[in-house]
């Protein structure tokens, strides 16, 4: 039996993942370039917490994301196409064989 990889993936369906890649990816952009006012030089605003960003420029963290949600699209839909990690290369449990438990 002869598995084919090379297949193309519904243009709604890659946009759904895209979107969930791009979503995930803003978690992983925001700690990054944060200052805080106290590392800007400024005065804290009352009732401001110390740890609060200096300034939120969402262009730049949204620039940031796309980029980043793009290259990690861009290396999932190169695995679904060439076939690199299948789920069943990850199917871990059906490997354990009853009987040889330590």
């Amino acid at each position: 039996m002869t598995i084919c990889y090379h297949r193309t993936m519904p243009w709604k369906s890659a946009l759904a993942i895209y979107f969930l890649f791009w979503a995930f990816s803003v978690f992983l952009v925001l700690p990054f370039g944060v200052r805080t006012s106290e590392e800007a030089g400024v005065a804290l605003v009352p009732g401001q917490a110390p740890s609060a960003p200096h300034e939120f420029n969402a262009g730049r963290i949204a620039k940031r994301t796309t980029i980043v949600a793009t290259i990690l699209f861009a290396i999932f839909y190169l695995n679904y196409l060439n076939g690199w990690v299948t789920s069943d290369m990850l199917d871990w449990w059906s490997q354990v064989q009853p009987g040889n438990a330590a």
